[in-house]
């Protein structure tokens, strides 16, 4: 059985067909999902849906696209949407330099803001990162020194010299379809030598649809195309990777498992 650790099922090409997205997925294996927040005005229905599915979870969080929209966010609020049951992440949060939808400085607070909330109620931080490896683990670095949190980077498309400096800071890896595209040589490297109980894997559904889907609209469903690919490049049957990519998930996701 697999968990997709991140999709978006309020998007646009998931949401007007999400009853039939999920019985989709959950034909293909998938036992659970993490239902992914990006700013404020949408917490209150990726929550709905995860109080009105068991197998669905919420985070809550700000993409920092969005960063400067939100410059307003109290560390209160953060910590009180954390309090509902369903919620057992923040995020997503992070740095984005490639698109610079928000002032980069904006980015780094709020960054700092959700790490800082997480490391009072022990849920983990989802971060994005695109072109901001630097930054991005100099935030990490210092925030770490402060106190740990659980932390975890999703869609995992950077270095392996970044990977492997977050990996001795203690964060888990999330792989999507980016792994199985042509392309993909030096992640398709990387996740070969991710340790075994450090990696998770994700849709980011409705994006980035993995072979043989390309061109479509992205499900979780298709998360098994990508723990198959993953499996074979890994060496491993595709059970075995199911099993220890859910067991990951409720491991760093502790809440759910509670």
């Amino acid at each position: 059985m697999l968990v997709d650790s991140h999709c978006h099922l309020e998007y646009e090409g998931l949401v007007e067909d999400q009853g039939e997205v999920l019985d989709r997925a959950r034909g293909a294996g998938v036992q659970a999902f993490l239902n992914i927040s990006t700013k404020r005005a949408e917490w209150g229905q990726v929550v709905g849906t995860a109080q009105a599915k068991a197998d669905v979870f919420a985070s809550v969080g700000i993409h920092p696209h969005h960063a400067d929209q939100h410059q307003d966010l109290t560390r209160e609020e953060l910590l009180e949407a954390t309090r509902d049951p369903k919620v057992i992440g923040i995020g997503e949060t992070g740095l984005d330099y490639y698109y610079d939808h928000s002032d980069r400085e904006a980015q780094k607070r709020l960054f700092r803001l959700h790490i800082d909330v997480a490391r009072e109620v022990q849920l983990p931080v989802i971060i994005h990162t695109r072109d901001a490896e630097d930054d991005t683990l100099a935030i990490l670095t210092e925030e770490m020194e402060k106190g740990a949190f659980p932390a975890l980077i999703h869609c995992f498309t950077a270095s392996a010299e970044f990977g492997q400096r977050v990996l001795e800071l203690g964060l888990s890896v999330s792989i999507s379809g980016i792994v199985t595209f042509k392309n993909a040589k030096e992640l398709q490297e990387f996740a070969r030598e991710i340790p075994r109980e450090r990696l998770l894997v994700e849709t980011d559904s409705p994006f980035l649809a993995p072979v043989p889907h390309r061109g479509k609209t992205c499900e979780p469903g298709f998360v098994r195309d990508t723990a198959q690919f993953l499996a074979g490049l890994r060496g491993d049957e595709l059970d075995t990777l199911a099993g220890y990519t859910t067991e990951n998930f409720y491991r760093l996701f502790s809440k759910a498992a509670a």
